[in-house]
């Protein structure tokens, strides 16, 4: 009886344990998304990026062990007209023939407050890089994961617009980054 009592509560015990310590390590790229806000000539202009690949090791319980790389391919760029995309991913501006990846690598999570986290990591584009830090909020969803976020991405520390369109008169300076990473626990 002793023995019974014991191995059902290793049994409960071990589920519990399981039920905490939740690995978000697949990402579904078919329902994710990086997206950007930016000003040309003061009006609110949208676009988006559409291949990236992602690497993702996320637990709640275990941040130290958190690992994040993204991969954004920018002549993957939708700027809203082909035109506009071909403009952008020129030498002037991505320059996407010389530097085809934009690359971020988290160095550290930790948690603020409740779902709120911020993320500090590399952002490297056109082989510049800076060091940014990202608020996400994380929403699971069963065996699936969503990670929200957002950060302002200053063109000019990255030599995006280059000649003529280095100035910010036409197309500000500061773009907003927005991003939803989906991930499953592979469970």
């Amino acid at each position: 009886m002793m023995k019974l009592f014991l191995s059902s509560l290793a049994l409960i015990v071990g589920l519990q344990c399981a039920a905490y310590a939740t690995e978000f390590n697949q990402v579904q790229v078919a329902s994710s998304n990086i997206a950007f806000q930016y000003k040309q000539m003061g009006v609110s202009m949208d676009g988006k990026f559409k291949k990236f690949t992602a690497q993702l090791s996320f637990d709640p319980e275990q941040l130290k062990k958190t690992k994040a790389i993204l991969d954004v391919d920018l002549a993957s760029i939708d700027a809203g007209s082909a035109e506009a995309d071909e403009e952008v991913a020129g030498k002037s501006w991505f320059n996407t023939k010389a530097f085809p990846i934009a690359h971020f690598a988290a160095t550290s999570v930790k948690q603020l407050q409740g779902n709120h986290y911020e993320m500090t990591g590399k952002l490297t584009i056109k082989s510049k890089t800076q060091d940014i830090v990202v608020p996400v909020t994380f929403t699971p969803q069963g065996k699936s994961g969503v990670f929200d976020g957002s950060f302002m991405l200053r063109r000019g520390d990255f030599n995006i617009g280059e000649g003529a369109w280095s100035k910010f008169d036409i197309i500000a300076n500061d773009i907003t980054v927005k991003f939803r990473i989906t991930a499953s626990n592979g469970k």
